[in-house]
């Protein structure tokens, strides 16, 4: 089941970031961030409400240990992305995108001891490969010389930490909870992304000194962020809650093929010989990791 609902988050990050991308330049990052937040809670709730009604409640037998591990998760997230923008605005990403995509390897080490799940030698091939492919296709030899730029390096090793810590608290929260596991999911991703549409509105309404901001600025394309982001989130979340959070995020890298189909359709970019590489490399680490659990 892992598999399914994270291929199916991964198609929706895919078309979410095409409309994403849009956004941003059209309203900026912020509003582009915060869409994905407050446009999606809606339908998560709705998503919530049948989960709870059909599938099973759920129970807090420690309320301070889901809310810290919750809270943590939608900060780390937001954290992830800032940082993530800052390394493609830096004058070089090279070394800053190879740390950023060490994400899945960071959660694999960060969920041993957290979690204690293990991985064998399979999953781990699969990891690396995976990690290896994604650098293939995103790192442009020709920006290698500005490598050396503090703020592509600090930046991407965080983003791909805070994707990480993201990745693990989200399963821990998840945990804390007694009942269906997909239920729990179902909370936690229904706290996050509440969490994130009060904190990044309050700073939107500050920065605009306009309280109307967030829900009057391209309604329709905000919309379909926050759809696509929710129905997204609903995957990676219940994966989080499934399994090892490592081998989502591995598995989960078939997004980038998918952007890449949708940015040659929208924007008519041809890929690369790189790219193409790359991607054999991320199918074939999605075969290790799909044989890995077997």
């Amino acid at each position: 089941m892992w598999i399914l609902v994270t291929l199916f988050a991964a198609t929706c990050q895919s078309l979410r970031t095409a409309y994403q991308k849009t956004l941003s330049q059209e309203q900026g990052f912020l509003h582009a961030t915060m869409a994905r937040s407050l446009y999606g809670l809606p339908l998560v709730s709705v998503y919530l409400f049948i989960c709870w009604h059909v599938i099973g409640a759920v129970t807090w037998p420690s309320l301070g240990l889901f809310l810290g591990y919750a809270s943590v998760c939608a900060i780390a997230q937001i954290l992830a992305t800032y940082l993530m923008l800052r390394v493609f605005q830096s004058g070089s990403f090279a070394l800053g995108t190879l740390l950023a995509k060490t994400e899945a390897v960071l959660a694999a080490l960060i969920g041993i001891p957290l979690l204690h799940n293990s991985l064998n030698f399979t999953a781990w091939s699969g990891i690396a490969l995976g990690v290896i492919g994604t650098l293939v296709m995103s790192v442009r030899l020709s920006n290698l010389r500005h490598m050396h730029k503090d703020i592509s390096l600090l930046a991407g090793l965080g983003s791909g930490l805070c994707f990480a810590v993201t990745s693990v608290t989200a399963s821990l929260a998840s945990h804390s909870l007694q009942g269906s596991i997909i239920t729990s999911a179902g909370v936690t991703i229904w706290y996050v992304l509440a969490l994130q549409s009060v904190l990044l509105c309050s700073l939107q309404i500050y920065r605009s000194r306009d309280c109307f901001a967030p829900v009057k600025r391209s309604f329709r394309l905000s919309t379909k962020v926050g759809i696509l982001s929710s129905l997204g989130s609903i995957g990676w979340f219940t994966g989080f809650a499934l399994i090892n959070p490592a081998l989502v995020k591995t598995l989960g890298q078939v997004e980038i093929l998918g952007t890449l189909y949708f940015s040659k359709r929208r924007f008519n970019e041809q890929m690369t010989l790189q790219q193409w590489i790359g991607g054999s490399m991320i199918v074939g680490s999605v075969i290790l990791v799909a044989v890995a659990t077997l």
